[in-house]
């Protein structure tokens, strides 16, 4: 047999397996029912879509991946220029104030309680916010500096002062309820005897102290927590009190009774009449009620610093002339004191002691 004819077998061979092969297809698929031949479709498309498919999830990933990243930076970003800005510059800017009221960072600590910068920067702007209104911006920088750090002081001092009273506060389970600061915002209201809205009120606390009705109930609030606070601890000025007490029962005046007891009391004269709206502590009110050379007993005074023994000397319907003994809380600066000599008050800016 010739090569030729070999050929044209072998592919004769070829092409008779290939019919068969396609015939046994045909006959399988004839076989095949109706879901096995959706089962099929739907493999090959499933098949054909995968080609499509992890491109797409690697790309989802890289997003994904890609947002974290920025978010990681820009919240580091963020908070590098926060810390910066409060605790390297110091700045007192409005907007960085705001955030502080909303992340409740700490400019220092007082025997482990943490300080708001919040509340600093509060007492900061109520502060300064008159004294530059009724003096004006300083021309010279170095006056102004010299001023502003001056303030910042006394204000981280006093924000200090106010931690430690709402630590003392939480141990003593000493409280402040919503009530007792919207007696003390009434009476604030009301000072001069003249009784404003709330709206001509919230102006004067935004144009003359720079603060919303909402910052001063914070005041109020941490005065309030001092006031209980100081009356609790200072067992001295009770008793010193109840000898002021004793000595009024004993039909001394409270010149002799000042006398006695020296230091531990503030005796003071008005040497002539004053207004009855007097700011002095709550007592041109209180003088204002008793009848001549007649003594209160002892009242707390407005500002929660001590207690006021009251004498009326003579008063007209609009003025009052009086005679007082003041004795003052001292007990809590002591502790405040002591605790600053421990080392116990960690400040996290730096700013000059006056």
């Amino acid at each position: 047999m010739s090569k030729e004819q070999n050929e044209e077998k072998k592919m004769s061979i070829i092409k008779r397996l290939k019919q068969r092969k396609v015939q046994k297809e045909i006959e399988e698929f004839k076989n095949k029912t109706e879901l096995e031949r959706v089962e099929e479709r739907r493999e090959e498309v499933l098949s054909k879509g995968r080609k499509f498919k992890y491109p797409l999830q690697y790309a989802k990933y890289r997003i994904v991946t890609l947002t974290i990243v920025i978010s990681l930076i820009a919240v580091l970003f963020f908070g590098g220029f926060l810390y910066l800005s409060l605790y390297k510059w110091q700045s007192t800017d409005s907007v960085l104030y705001r955030l502080t009221q909303l992340v409740p960072l700490p400019i220092a600590s007082v025997d482990n309680e943490r300080v708001r910068y919040s509340d600093y920067l509060m007492i900061y702007k109520s502060t300064i916010t008159p004294i530059e209104q009724q003096q004006g911006k300083l021309g010279n920088e170095k006056d102004a500096l010299s001023m502003r750090n001056h303030y910042k002081r006394m204000a981280l001092t006093e924000a200090e002062n106010y931690a430690y009273a709402l630590k003392l506060a939480a141990e003593f389970r000493i409280t402040v309820d919503k009530n007792e600061i919207d007696q003390a915002l009434d009476k604030h209201r009301k000072i001069g005897g003249v009784e404003r809205s709330e709206e001509s009120f919230k102006k004067i606390l935004e144009d003359n102290f720079g603060l919303s009705v909402k910052e001063y109930r914070r005041m109020l609030y941490l005065s309030l927590m001092k006031e209980k606070v100081s009356q609790q601890i200072d067992k001295e000025a009770i008793r010193v009190s109840e000898t002021v007490q004793a000595g009024i029962k004993a039909g001394k005046t409270l010149k002799v009774i000042a006398d006695e007891l020296g230091e531990k009391v503030l005796y003071e004269e008005t040497g002539g009449l004053v207004d009855k709206m007097n700011v002095d502590g709550g007592r041109a009110g209180v003088a204002m009620n008793l009848e001549a050379g007649q003594t209160s007993d002892r009242v707390m005074s407005s500002s929660g610093d001590g207690y006021y023994f009251v004498t009326l000397v003579n008063k007209t319907e609009s003025s009052v002339n009086y005679n007082s003994i003041k004795v003052p809380f001292l007990e809590f600066n002591k502790r405040m004191k002591k605790i600053r000599e421990d080392g116990l008050v960690r400040e996290n800016i730096s700013l000059k002691d006056e």
